[in-house]
């Protein structure tokens, strides 16, 4: 509040994170509403991280907005940051894919990509990019839209998790079968098969 209380357009702002702190549509409301007034109304020089790829949009609705995203390489379902800023935006976001990094079960990270799934196919992005607002800002009326839960059962493989298998799939996890050598693939393989009789 203070920030866009006082800023003129003789002011370098940087913003972390424009939006966090609330439920998605409220976030991504406020994230436009501040984007739009500091680029329109304030004009001062501002740069700002969000997780809403959907304030890519802004680009094309207001003058001196220029979206960046860091460069990313995918290889086999993996995601690997290149930590080099490149224009454009970013079209989804990784943050299933840095739980991932970060060491979250396996079973939760399979479980969070079933309910993104289920939460895409009723996406308020794609309905946000309808025609141009009228002069006045207005934005679409689908920032509103009501979304149905995801199926709340919890899978299967939750009921009765198989700790051998478990292991068995942790210890591949680590392996990266490019840097053994031969004799420690073997001993890999005899480790993974004392594993698996117990």
């Amino acid at each position: 509040a203070n920030l866009l209380n006082n800023a003129t357009d003789r002011s370098v702002i940087i913003l972390d994170e424009i939006g966090r702190g609330t439920s998605t549509l409220d976030g991504l409301s406020l994230a436009w509403a501040i984007a739009e007034h500091l680029a329109g109304k304030v004009k001062a020089r501002t740069l700002f991280a969000t997780h809403y790829h959907e304030l890519n949009a802004l680009a094309e609705r207001l003058d001196g907005v220029l979206p960046f995203r860091i460069q990313v390489h995918e290889h086999d379902g993996r995601v690997i940051f290149l930590r080099t800023l490149i224009p454009g935006g970013a079209d989804h976001s990784y943050g299933i894919e840095v739980a991932r990094m970060a060491g979250l079960p396996k079973p939760v990270i399979a479980r969070a990509k079933h309910v993104l799934a289920h939460l895409e196919a009723h996406d308020v992005a794609a309905e946000m990019q309808g025609p141009r607002p009228s002069g006045d800002g207005a934005l679409p009326s689908a920032l509103t839209p009501r979304m149905p839960a995801p199926d709340l059962a919890p899978p299967a493989a939750y009921a009765a998790p198989d700790p051998v298998a478990s292991r068995l799939l942790d210890t591949l996890d680590a392996v990266d079968p490019n840097r053994l050598t031969p004799i420690e693939a073997l001993m890999k393989l005899a480790e993974l098969k004392q594993i698996a009789d117990g």
